[in-house]
């Protein structure tokens, strides 16, 4: 001050001090300092303090215990002793640009992971104080700390091994805190929060994708924020990443990512499909390290799950008429055969796309159909195809060929094969070899009720052709003729899928004529 006096050219003239670090409060108690007035110093006013005192030059060469050095003693002794009180101190930073210059953000954010990692080692002895260490202490109170800061405090932690879902609590509590409210696509700081969150993240053990610490809801959630303020591609390629590596435990809703492209259709197709790959690949690394000669088993079942969900996934968006042919099947191309047991989910899917969809050329309804593997549609879906005229008529074909073969071998007691409820190489991959015995004694279940109900199917039939019989030898001999013949060649049609069956339907059909011809010879 006495510098500012003396370099004054007019003694008339007002000192101005310009940027003053906290302002006139905090002057006040500069003032009160020198006068010798006794004030408290707290976390809240420790920055300012001390910030104005090295604006004001207030060190030891003109007096004992200045209050620099009264400030830093507060900091050394109370503040980076305690977590709060260094959570607290950091959060004034932020007001304060000047505070870099003496070093304060460093020093909290290492006092603030100190603290955290002892609190864990002491809190390690009880399971009951880590829970509560984490909700409490890490995740509510990081959460009053900005972006910038935050960062920098989590990488510190991660540094220093704090434990991983500590960090991850308080990413989904900061997340959750700062991002409530409106998304605002050009809102630059609410991007800039999504791509930390996501550069934070603990990196995964390998083989443990299904037992992820991060929680499948919040990266969800980010990537869907994400997509809608347009985060960086290399964040969101991390998010659909981390969310393929664990994909048999989400939901419908979780895959039901809107579109932000209002020309495109209304659900994000393509952003699936990433996650679809990225879980393919997991489970070919898996194989690759567990080896030919191991239990498949685990990796095998996680498919038949994400076989369920993408199946439920396509017959959600197949109704959508500005899906396009190429988006929806590129979901089902990407998904392996032996991902499904039964293939009703698929036909279901397929028929309504083809029920959206009516100006699908002949060509393409075929390329469509072509997914549908006849062998392992349930005898409800082969009922249901048999009546569908928006199917191509090779489809409905190729499913009444399949039933009949499935009649056949059921009324003949033929079980050796069991191709028709698994396809081959697929029944192997399902069941591991320790479950062998119990899969067959199942499948043997099965084939028997399936032969009971075709047995009680051709009675039913049986009925059916003896009163059409009854009824063709009251009309006319020229007209059942006509009829049978007619018949015969439709059976003929069907049955060119296999020589000897069309063969045999032939001679029966041209015996049955002859015979019905004599008779009405006669």
């Amino acid at each position: 001050m006495r510098k500012m006096v003396r370099d004054l050219k007019d003694s008339s003239s007002m000192i101005e001090l310009r940027d003053f670090p906290g302002g006139p409060s905090t002057f006040e108690l500069t003032m009160k300092f020198c006068y010798g007035i006794n004030f408290d110093i707290t976390a809240f006013n420790v920055v300012s303090l001390r910030c104005a005192a090295g604006y004001l030059e207030m060190t030891e060469d003109y007096k004992e215990q200045n209050l620099i050095f009264r400030a830093e003693n507060y900091l050394d002794q109370i503040v980076f002793r305690s977590f709060h009180e260094s959570v607290l101190v950091l959060c004034s930073c932020e007001t304060q640009e000047i505070a870099e210059t003496y070093e304060i953000p460093d020093r909290c954010v290492e006092a603030i992971a100190m603290n955290a990692c002892r609190k864990q080692l002491v809190s390690g002895l009880s399971e009951e104080l880590k829970g509560r260490d984490c909700l409490e202490m890490w995740t509510e109170e990081l959460s009053a700390l900005g972006i910038d800061y935050y960062v920098q405090v989590v990488s510190a932690m991660a540094r220093l091994s704090v434990r991983s879902e500590s960090i991850v609590a308080s990413l989904v509590h900061y997340a959750k805190t700062s991002l409530k409210g409106i998304i605002d696509r050009n809102c630059q700081e609410q991007r800039k929060i999504v791509e930390a969150m996501v550069n934070l993240l603990p990196n995964d053990e390998k083989g443990s994708y299904s037992l992820s610490i991060i929680p499948l809801g919040f990266l969800f959630g980010m990537l869907k924020v994400g997509t809608i303020i347009d985060i960086e591609i290399s964040c969101r390629l991390e998010l659909e990443r981390r969310i393929g590596h664990q994909l048999e435990t989400a939901s419908l809703d979780d895959l039901l990512i809107p579109s932000v492209q209002n020309e495109d259709s209304m659900y994000d197709v393509d952003t699936v499909h990433r996650i679809l790959t990225f879980f393919l690949e997991r489970i070919e690394e898996e194989d690759d390290e567990c080896g030919y000669d191991s239990d498949s088993t685990g990796q095998h079942s996680s498919l038949l799950k994400v076989g369920r969900i993408m199946d439920a996934y396509l017959v959600e968006i197949a109704p959508d008429p500005y899906l396009s042919l190429h988006k929806f099947t590129a979901i089902i191309e990407t998904l392996p055969e032996h991902s499904r047991i039964v293939d009703d989910g698929i036909y279901r899917a397929i028929d309504m796309y083809l029920k959206a969809h009516p100006l699908l050329t002949e060509e393409e309804r075929k390329k469509l159909c072509n997914f549908i593997d006849c062998k392992k549609l349930s005898q409800e879906a082969s009922n249901h195809v048999a009546q569908n005229d928006r199917l191509p008529v090779q489809m409905v074909v190729r499913v009444l060929y399949t039933e009949q073969l499935r009649l056949k071998k059921a009324l003949s007691g033929d079980s050796e094969e069991g191709s028709w409820v698994l396809p081959s190489g697929v029944q192997s991959r399902a069941v591991s070899p320790r479950d062998t015995y119990a899969a067959l004694r199942r499948e043997n279940r099965e084939l028997k009720l399936e032969i009971s109900r075709m047995r009680v199917r051709v009675s039913e039939l049986e009925k059916e052709h003896n009163l059409m019989k009854h009824e063709m030898m009251e009309k006319s001999g020229n007209n059942g003729g006509t009829f049978l013949t007619s018949l015969s060649k439709g059976i003929g049609r069907i049955a060119t899928f296999g020589g000897e069956t069309r063969q045999k339907v032939n001679r029966k059909s041209r015996s049955v004529s002859e015979r019905k011809s004599s008779r009405s010879g006669r």
